[in-house]
């Protein structure tokens, strides 16, 4: 704490301070020379390419990727074309461009995910340059061919080849370029000898940096910022001009005094940056020039690489990897010599308190007097987040929870949720992990959820499930997705068998909500282990995620069985015709006779979608008593009358192959039916043709045809009582009284006569019904003499018959006028009741 400001270098009114982040834990015998590298910003993996350009078949380039800290995660022997080129995209993948136009991409483990071509005309000319750009869009690729040709692609995601105009003049490699990005648009920026010139979609516009000497001569390297906002030109007599990226105002002009062309230059600025620099390279000489003209010269030991990062420059060498940027303001105020800022004064306050010395009340007492003892506490806070060292922030932290608890009135977010990050941010920070995220880095990169990602790519499987625990993020959204990623990985290991993977895997997922075992078993499936796959399908307690992949597995038996457990007739559905689609019939037809359940289904569809499938079902069952049943329903749907009693006469014989006799008669009867109901639809053209036997005996009747339909009655013996209503009906309603008459004469009555006096009253013929009542059984005369309105008649019968029930009947009926008959009634009432 005592030499804090030890690194820190002035530039302008601002200081600038290189903090070591790692002791590099890769072994490189050659160091950085002779090798492409592309480390990725945020903290982000570091590949390297030896001798890139190397065609020796016997001896090929190794591609070696490292985590920042310089922890290998994979090497392996490049095998394509001479790379020009390699970048990150923002999802950690790496992007190699060759030579002849093609970018391959790989993972963070070196494994290939895709590739593609910047164009066919690359082919021929070849790529000189390449960068690799991140846009609004995404990742994007711009290269300049041989024939000083620019192409560009904004997003690899979405592939779209847009090829820029033509720069006057430029023949071969230009001097230097850069890829711009302005309000969603991108650009090209060349210097070509003297001229600058801005490439779009469709022009190529000639610009000059404002304010820039005549003398400064041609730009030989240019930078553009982090965030595409401010730009840097280095001229070939060493002057450094910057300014904004449109070109439009600038910032400073600066003579290096150093004639070489820089290897490397980068912005170095943080966000609401008190002095904003560009940080130059050359072999043996780091040089930081601020726009106040002011610079800083480090020498360089090594080979290094830099990296531009939001808030400042990562050089990376063989051995070590620093961080190099401007000291934040509020830790300036806090540690600088003889500073009495509030958290520069809460800070000593605390050190004293440790000693327990009285000099810690002095400190107190000056901060509540000027009362900025809250301001304080939120610098120390403050102040804590921007340091990388663990040993200061605590310090700071200690001297803010301190000051804490002298104030009434003051919020603890800020400090706990700082507390929180930094604990995080120093469990990512640790070599053996090499995420080295800066507390700006930290919300400008990612939500919390990022960062989760970030881990869980790595396969910091523990240390991603401890954050989420840690900061009690929802099972769903932390551990159960980091789960869910370790078991795909975890079934990709071919050193286990698949009975110690499943067990691995359900011992350690559990019944985590939001983990689908389905999801895991297509992953073991993808990588070739089938076996595998349905163990852990046996955990899934949804159906519905079993059976698809079950499918495309092809283990339909195993399919059906899981559809058919589950009880959802749209699963069975699913499956069945799935079935019947991929296999040939009589296989389709066997496997659903093990399945009751399935068949029976399947049989219902049929009979709605495909009935001739339904017969092909039974006969190969052998279900003659089903086949049966599908005949005659087939023969309703057959208009032609020969077709239908072909129809029926094969129901006939299935019935009695099935021994189903009273079946095979009343199907033969239909057919005997059909026969006479064409016989006399030719002879009188009755239209009978369809008809039940009961409708067509009515539609005889109403026709006058008496005869047949007594000889239909004769011939399907049709109960006497049916065949009297039907013809006593007919006869009332066609108003054939005297043969209704005779009717009733012809022999008695099997349905009575109450009937006929309710037929005929029901038609409005009070006379005819009156014919009919003497001829009533006495237990129905009240009811008849009542039906044609004879309520005297009615009355003696019911006193003749002395029935209270039926007195009372006759009495409901009289009205006023009727005053004799009701007391005749009363007094036969009485006397019954006496006796």
């Amino acid at each position: 704490m005592a030499f804090i400001t030890a690194n820190w270098n002035p530039l302008g009114d601002a200081f600038y301070r290189k903090t070591e982040l790692y002791e590099m834990f890769w072994s490189l015998r050659d160091g950085l020379r002779d090798s492409l590298i592309a480390a990725a910003p945020y903290g982000g993996p570091i590949a390297l390419l030896r001798e890139p350009l190397r065609r020796s078949p016997s001896t090929r380039p190794q591609l070696e990727i490292y985590s920042a800290s310089g922890v290998s995660i994979t090497s392996f022997p490049w095998k394509s074309g001479p790379v020009v080129y390699l970048g990150w995209s923002v999802n950690d993948e790496l992007l190699c461009v060759q030579e002849d136009g093609t970018v391959l991409i790989y993972d963070l483990f070196g494994s290939f995910k895709r590739h593609f071509s910047m164009g066919q005309e690359v082919v021929q000319s070849q790529v000189l340059e390449a960068k690799v750009f991140h846009s609004p869009y995404g990742t994007g690729v711009a290269i300049v061919t041989g024939s000083s040709r620019f192409t560009l692609a904004t997003n690899i995601e979405d592939l779209k080849l847009r090829r820029l105009p033509e720069v006057p003049g430029l023949q071969g490699r230009p001097s230097c370029w850069a890829v711009l990005t302005q309000d969603r648009q991108t650009k090209v920026l060349v210097s070509s000898g003297p001229e600058l010139y801005v490439l779009d979609n469709t022009s190529c516009t000639a610009v000059y940096p404002p304010g820039l000497s005549p003398q400064a001569g041609s730009i030989v390297h240019m930078s553009v910022s982090f965030s595409y906002k401010y730009l840097a030109l280095f001229t070939e007599t060493g002057r450094l001009w910057t300014g904004l990226s449109n070109l439009q105002e600038r910032l400073s002009e600066v003579d290096t005094k150093q004639a070489a062309t820089p290897r490397q230059m980068v912005w170095c600025r943080r966000p609401r940056s008190q002095q904003p620099s560009v940080v130059l390279m050359w072999d043996r000489l780091l040089l930081v020039v601020g726009s106040c003209n002011d610079t800083i010269q480090f020498p360089l030991e090594d080979q290094s690489v830099l990296v531009g990062e939001l808030d400042g420059v990562r050089i990376i060498s063989s051995s070590s990897q620093e961080l190099l940027q401007e000291v934040p303001l509020v830790c300036q105020d806090i540690f600088k010599i003889a500073s009495m800022a509030p958290g520069a004064l809460l800070l000593e306050a605390h050190r004293e308190y440790e000693k327990s010395s009285q000099k810690a009340d002095e400190y107190l007492r000056e901060i509540k007097e000027q009362n900025v003892l809250g301001d304080a506490v939120r610098q120390c806070v403050e102040a804590a987040a921007h340091e990388y060292d663990p040993d200061t922030q605590k310090a700071l932290m200690r001297a803010a929870s301190f000051g804490k608890c002298f104030l009434t009135e003051f919020s603890p977010d800020q400090f706990v949720t700082t507390c929180r990050e930094l604990r995080v941010l120093n469990a990512v920070r640790e070599s053996s992990v090499g995420m080295p995220l800066t507390h700006t880095q930290y919300p400008a990169l990612m939500t919390l959820q990022v960062l989760i990602d970030r881990l869980v790519y790595r396969q910091f499987y523990p240390l991603a499930i401890e954050v989420c625990r840690y900061l009690k993020i929802p099972d769903y959204q932390g551990v159960s997705r980091v789960l869910k990623h370790w078991a795909s990985c975890k079934v990709q290991q071919k050193d286990l068998t698949d009975e110690a993977i499943a067990r691995a895997v359900c011992a350690k997922v559990g019944d985590s909500p939001g983990v689908s075992y389905s999801d895991i078993a297509a992953k073991a499936y993808e990588c070739g282990r089938p076996e595998l796959a349905i163990k852990l399908l046996d955990f899934e307690a949804r159906s519905g995620q079993q059976v698809p992949l079950l499918l495309k597995m092809k283990r339909s038996q195993l399919a059906l069985s899981k559809a058919v457990e589950s009880g959802d007739t749209d699963l069975v559905y699913t499956v069945v015709t799935y079935l019947k689609n991929e296999m040939n019939r009589g296989d389709f037809f066997m496997t659903l006779r093990n399945q009751p359940v399935a068949l029976s289904l399947y049989r219902q569809f049929c009979k709605l979608q495909e009935p001739q499938t339904l017969k092909d079902l039974y006969n190969q069952d052998d279900d003659h008593q089903e086949l049966g049943n599908f005949y005659v329903t087939s023969s309703y749907r057959d208009k032609r009358l020969e077709g239908r009693l072909a129809q029926l006469q094969s129901a006939v014989d299935e019935y009695n192959k099935a021994k189903n006799d009273f079946a095979a008669k009343a199907t033969e009867e239909e057919m005997r039916l059909l026969r006479f109901q064409r016989k006399l639809d030719d002879e009188k053209g009755a239209g009978l043709l369809g008809l039940s036997l009961q409708a067509t005996m009515e539609a005889l009747m109403s026709l006058g045809l008496h005869k047949q339909a007594e000889q239909l009655y004769r011939d399907f013996r049709v109960p006497d009582k049916r065949y009297w209503w039907l013809k006593l009906k007919s006869l009332a309603e066609k108003e054939q009284w005297e043969e209704l008459e005779k009717f009733s004469k012809s022999k008695k009555s099997p349905i009575g006569y109450l009937a006929f006096v309710e037929v005929c009253m029901k038609n409005n013929n009070r006379h005819e019904a009156k014919k009919y009542v003497s001829k009533v059984t006495p237990e129905q005369k009240v009811k008849a003499h009542l039906a044609v309105g004879d309520l005297e008649g009615a009355a003696d019968a019911a006193i003749e018959r002395k029935n209270e029930a039926e007195m009372g009947a006759v009495l409901s009926r009289c009205s006023a006028s009727d005053r004799l008959l009701m007391d005749k009634l009363n007094r036969a009432r009485v006397t019954a009741a006496k006796k």
